[in-house]
C-alpha cells in the first residue's frame, strides 16, 4: 500500500536533457577575382570622358574596311571615299571620328579624315597638337611639318591665345625635332602679339620654347625669347 502511494524514486531523478548550444555555421569567404577586359589589340583603352555614337563608331568602321578590302589602294581615292563617308556626320561626331582613327593610329585617313573636317569647321589648337602627336608617334614627322604650314596658312580663324592646345602643339613638334616648324610656330606667335596685353607671354610656355629652340640649334633665337619675354614675365610676377 505504501508502495503504491510513493512511486519509485528514480523516476525524479532522471537528468533532464540540456538544449544543445546554439552554433551558427561558418559562412565560407569569397575571394573575388577582379575582371579585366583588355582591348583585342595593341590599342590603347578610349580615353576617359570619351563618348563615340554609333553615327561616329559605324564612320571610322566604314573607312577602315574600305581600306583593308581594297587590294591596291590608290591614294587619290582616299579624299574622296573620306569626304563620301564623313560628309553626313555632325561636327561632334567628325571631331570624335578624328580623334578616334589617331587614337588608333591610322594617320593615313585621320590625316584625310582631318582635311575634311577643315573644309567645313574650323579647328582649334588642340586638334592640331593630337593630330601631330600623333605623326610623331608613328613616324610621320614630315607630315608635322607640313600640318604646321597649313595652320600658319589659316586666315585669322584659330585662337592662338589657347594655352593648353598652344603648349601640347609646341611640345609635339619640339618632341619631334622639328626645327623649322618650331621656328615657324615662333614667328607665327610674334605675328599674333605674343607678349602683348591681349596674348600674354605664359612662362611655362616661354621656358619649354626657349629650351626646344636652343636644343634644336637655334640659340640666337631662343636668347631673342629670354630677352624679350623674360623681362615681361619678371614685371608681370
Amino acid at each position: 500500500m505504501a508502495s503504491s502511494l510513493h512511486p519509485n524514486p528514480t523516476t525524479f531523478l532522471k537528468p533532464v536533457p540540456r538544449p544543445r548550444p546554439f552554433t551558427t555555421t561558418p559562412t565560407p569567404t569569397v575571394v573575388r577575382v577582379p575582371v579585366r577586359c583588355g582591348p583585342r589589340d595593341k590599342r590603347g583603352p578610349l580615353v576617359k570622358g570619351r563618348v563615340l555614337s554609333i553615327e561616329a563608331i559605324q564612320a571610322v568602321q566604314a573607312l577602315k574596311r574600305a581600306q583593308r578590302s581594297d587590294p591596291d589602294p590608290d591614294p587619290s581615292h582616299l579624299p574622296a571615299l573620306v569626304s563620301k563617308t564623313l560628309s553626313r556626320l555632325i561636327k561632334s561626331d567628325l571631331v570624335a571620328a578624328l580623334k578616334e582613327l589617331l587614337r588608333q593610329d591610322q594617320c593615313h585617313l585621320a590625316l584625310q579624315a582631318f582635311s575634311a573636317f577643315r573644309s567645313e569647321y574650323q579647328p582649334d589648337l588642340s586638334v592640331y597638337a593630337e593630330v601631330a602627336l600623333a605623326l610623331a608617334r608613328n613616324g610621320m614627322v614630315e607630315e608635322i611639318d607640313t600640318l604646321v604650314c597649313e595652320l600658319e596658312k589659316e586666315s585669322g580663324g584659330v585662337q592662338w591665345d589657347s594655352d593648353k592646345g598652344l603648349i601640347r602643339l609646341i611640345k609635339a613638334v619640339i618632341g619631334a625635332d622639328r626645327r623649322e616648324s618650331t621656328v615657324r610656330i615662333y614667328e607665327v606667335l610674334k605675328r599674333k602679339g605674343w607678349g602683348s596685353s591681349s596674348f600674354k607671354a605664359d612662362e611655362y610656355m616661354v621656358r619649354v620654347l626657349s629650351k626646344g629652340l636652343r636644343r634644336l640649334g637655334e640659340a640666337e633665337l631662343a636668347d631673342e625669347v629670354d630677352v624679350k619675354f623674360g623681362p615681361q614675365l619678371l614685371f608681370q610676377s
